[in-house]
């Protein structure tokens, strides 16, 4: 894999697909390190039993000063920083029995700015201070958890995460932006969602599955080795063509979705 000693940011990584991530590109060679507000024992052990590099930073997205530390911290323990995997975010996990959110009108504004800020703020900050290290390389690679559109009806079980959704539409244009400002450094920018690709059809069951979702929820719900497989693996190795764009995997390629 290309990604070999590659130095490999993940936010969010003590936990859910982020977690599953770190162990991926352990396996495949890369260089760690893992960013979150949660304890970092558990997948930097499991990165460690996989011969892999790992460098646990405590820090809040949503304040700016606190990433800026972290991306320096990061940069002075391994000398570069290729790959940023924005992953961190408040996520809705009604299929694992997690309380619908509140609709728009029964919802608090802290409710809203705490999932923006985590979500579509903390992207940009981690963003913004990664950039200035791989524009000095002239090269690098951010993937961001953008997903969604705003042309698909929603469906009757999707009621209460309207909020999850703006921000994960926001993160789509944010990224398109960012990506058409930086490619005059070679920064290759995309958002990928972790649904989808190369999963096996859809059988009824929804959501993804992971380590922390509780035993009796996972038989309706697909397992997040299932369905997401390598393809964060793939988008870091994504060529400049694609960058600005929403992508999947499909058939172990990268392939360009339409808006």
């Amino acid at each position: 894999m290309a990604v070999k000693d590659k130095v490999v940011i993940i936010t969010g990584g003590a936990m859910g697909i982020g977690r599953y991530n770190a162990r991926q590109f352990a396996s495949a060679g890369a260089r760690l390190a893992i960013v979150d507000i949660a304890p970092m024992e558990t997948v930097a052990s499991e990165v460690a039993e996989l011969g892999g590099q790992v460098l646990p930073v405590h820090a809040d997205l949503r304040d700016e000063d606190q990433v800026r530390a972290a991306m320096a911290q990061v940069h002075a323990h391994y000398g570069r920083i290729d790959v940023l995997i924005n992953d961190a975010g408040i996520v809705t996990h009604f299929m694992s029995g997690s309380p619908r959110w509140p609709v728009i009108r029964d919802m608090e504004s802290s409710f809203f700015d705490n999932v923006m800020r985590t979500n579509l703020l903390g992207t940009f900050h981690a963003t913004k201070h990664a950039i200035p290290y791989m524009e000095a390389q002239h090269e690098g690679h951010i993937i961001n958890f953008g997903q969604g559109n705003v042309r698909n009806a929603r469906e009757p079980d999707s009621i209460g995460a309207a909020v999850y959704h703006v921000s994960k539409v926001a993160i789509r244009a944010f990224t398109k932006e960012v990506a058409a400002e930086e490619r005059e450094h070679n920064i290759c920018i995309v958002s990928m969602g972790p649904g989808g690709g190369d999963a096996s059809p859809n059988d009824g069951r929804r959501g993804i599955a992971t380590d922390e979702t509780p035993a009796d929820k996972r038989e309706r719900m697909r397992w997040v080795g299932d369905v997401v497989k390598d393809r964060y693996v793939l988008a870091a190795e994504a060529p400049m063509e694609l960058s600005g764009n929403q992508i999947t995997a499909r058939d172990g390629k990268l392939v360009k979705l339409d808006d």
